[in-house]
């Protein structure tokens, strides 16, 4: 059975850095496109970033610009989001997600993880 799986998520002050991971299995992921979605507390989902196979390409929210990155190794079939210079604003639970369309907004989300809790104290 498919599954995604994250981890590293915790507590850190504002300013420092998380390095969430998301471990596929279960099935090829190798072609599709991987991401973060975020939920806050009484907020909506939000798209958060992606990363693409074919065409290889990335994309971001615009508030984590330059200080997310995600990546992702397809050997370990493992995709990161490093977050640095974290903010209160960006406490969530994060949630990996794949789609096997290109779309790099994840506008439909075959497969979700658990989800994981960052908190970001102010």
């Amino acid at each position: 059975q498919a599954q995604l799986g994250e981890t590293g998520g915790g507590l850190v002050q504002a300013g420092g850095s998380l390095r969430l991971s998301c471990v596929a299995s279960g099935q090829s992921f190798s072609e599709y496109t991987m991401g973060w979605v975020r939920r806050a507390p009484g907020k909506e989902r939000e798209f958060v970033a992606a990363i693409r196979q074919l065409p290889s390409d990335t994309h971001e929210l615009e508030s984590v610009k330059g200080r997310f990155t995600i990546s992702r190794d397809k050997a370990k079939n493992t995709v990161y989001l490093q977050m640095n210079n974290l903010k209160p604003e960006d406490t969530a639970v994060y949630y990996c997600a794949a789609t096997s369309l290109g779309v790099l907004t994840l506008p439909i989300v075959e497969y979700w993880g658990q989800g994981t809790q960052v908190t970001v104290s102010s």
